[in-house]
């Protein structure tokens, strides 16, 4: 950009208040054309707001927005996307009893053709990494798969102005440089990019300058690939990171095994599910096992078999210590010791409606929470709000409701949750997802301390960088089948890259998993 040309948006003392909550405090921003701009800051820092309010889903209370150079009123999405600005939301807009393609119309032009839509949608998604099927509905995708919707459909409108908001937490390393290719490709075209992620080293690489928020309001611009990691996480956070201790439990302590998944099969529950085949997996007390995976290999089914919320396997397919449980309920599972956080938070992890004393209510639902049948409000409360203390969840307190906390504050609260059940197995689905780093540091942490106790814990997380922090030993799955394990001392980025792909047999790709022959390694 010259000294005379206009900056591509520029925002100038934006203000957003909600009761009790100053989100947004005389923010200004500027971004220049094809420039990647990242926004940086802590869960409830006030980003997501900032970039809804330049997307038109929120209005400011106060502030000016320029849009090359000419001061605009961006009153809803409709009016943004005409500018030429495109968002991926971290918590997805997305119409569960839609096609791919119906969600993605919505979007666009009344006299869209749908069957043009469908092949661009396609190859779209083949170009960049980002494969789907158009015709599918959204109730049957992941989370992964969802995300993948958000992107696909905001590339589809050519924007000049991209918002990302994590767009890279359900991708492996390779999706990840693939995607990175095609930003920079697209900022080199003049597409300008703001971009919001807790991946610090993936901002380092990729962004030309960031703008870091604490508490509603910028407190410092940086070009981050002059700064360390470290650097940045004290400009975010305040303070230095928790510092992680993964020690690994001698043999004698980890000899009970106490989550045998055994040769796990299942047929498609739906036409878009993925088969279950052959699942071997193990957990003993004091260790925690990794699976690692692109989202929609099987990862959902997975867990819905875990956890209960599918019952068709036969008993003795998933074993809690000596117990066949796979035919039960969730509430059997869990009074045998069972602890679980989905990677759904408003919906499974959590009632959106409800306060987060009454969603205490869906893992604690005996003494002394509930006595004689008659729910003890007061424990519930006191319980809440010691877990808001101890995990940092920035909320007004246990009567808040779930849907009012940002996704990394409500997940911090899930967790912790789950952990006040002092559980004997413990599974938790994309435990940092969208969370800032100073939370995940204390959330990992967190994890370990279970497993010190003696607890046996199961990650099934995207985030490679978290499983080699956290994890003792490590599967993939995909295709619906899953790798032998691996020692994390001997696993390597790009050997768990490659079995992504189901290349863990160079003989036979589809061979049915070995898990059991090195469920130990």
């Amino acid at each position: 950009m010259t000294a005379t040309s206009p900056s591509r948006l520029q925002i100038a003392h934006i203000r957003k208040a909600y009761p009790g909550v100053l989100a947004n405090d005389d923010i200004n921003l500027s971004v220049a054309p094809g420039e990647i701009h990242a926004v940086l800051g802590e869960n409830g820092a006030g980003k997501s707001t900032l970039m809804k309010i330049i997307f038109g889903t929120v209005k400011p209370d106060a502030g000016d927005i320029y849009w090359n150079g000419e001061p605009v009123h961006i009153a809803n999405p409709h009016v943004a996307r005409k500018l030429g600005i495109a968002m991926v939301f971290q918590h997805f807009s997305l119409f569960d009893t839609l096609t791919v393609a119906e969600n993605i119309a919505l979007g666009l032009e009344s006299d869209t053709d749908m069957q043009d839509l469908v092949a661009r949608i396609r190859q779209t998604g083949e170009k960049y990494g980002l494969e789907l099927e158009p015709n599918r509905h959204v109730h049957t995708l992941s989370v992964g798969e969802r995300q993948r919707v958000e992107i696909v459909r905001a590339l589809l409108t050519n924007p000049q102005l991209l918002i990302l908001d994590e767009p890279t937490s359900v991708l492996t390393p390779q999706a990840v440089e693939k995607l990175f290719v095609t930003l920079r490709k697209l900022a080199d075209e003049g597409c300008s990019i703001l971009y919001i992620s807790h991946k610090l080293d993936e901002i380092r690489a990729l962004c030309h300058s960031a703008t870091v928020m604490r508490g509603g309001r910028v407190t410092g611009n940086c070009d981050p690939r002059n700064e360390t990691s470290a650097g940045l996480s004290r400009m975010m956070i305040g303070d230095e990171l928790v510092r992680l201790h993964r020690e690994r439990n001698p043999e004698s302590q980890r000899n009970e095994r106490k989550l045998h998944v055994n040769r796990l099969s299942l047929p498609k529950a739906h036409l878009f599910a993925t088969e279950l085949k052959d699942i071997e997996c193990e957990v003993r007390a004091g260790e925690i096992v990794g699976i690692a995976g692109v989202s929609g290999n099987g990862q959902q089914e997975l867990l819905a078999a875990l956890s209960g919320e599918d019952q068709r396997a036969a008993p003795h397919m998933i074993m809690l210590g000596d117990a066949a449980v796979g035919h039960l309920a969730p509430n059997p599972r869990r009074a045998r010791g069972l602890g679980l956080v989905p990677e759904e938070r408003l919906g499974r992890g959590a009632v959106p409606t409800l306060s987060l004393s009454a969603n205490m209510l869906l893992s604690h639902q005996k003494q002394p929470y509930v006595k004689h049948g008659m729910i003890d409000f007061g424990y519930t409360r006191k319980i809440a709000a010691s877990i808001i203390e101890r995990f940092k969840v920035k909320a007004s307190g246990p009567d808040a409701l779930a849907k009012s906390l940002s996704g990394g504050n409500l997940q911090k609260f899930i967790v912790g949750r789950e952990m006040e059940r002092r559980p004997g197995v413990f599974i938790v689905a994309q435990p940092t997802w969208g969370v800032d780093v100073g939370a995940a540091a204390q959330i990992h942490a967190e994890i370990l301390a279970l497993k010190q106790e003696g607890c046996a814990v199961l990650v099934i997380s995207e985030e490679l960088d978290e499983l080699f922090a956290l994890c003792d030993r490590l599967h993939v799955i995909a295709k619906g089948r899953l790798s032998p394990s691996i020692s994390i001392e001997q696993a390597t980025r790009e050997q768990v890259g490659l079995w992504m792909s189901g290349l863990w047999h160079d003989d036979d790709p589809e061979a049915p998993s070995a898990g059991a022959e090195a469920a130990h390694a």
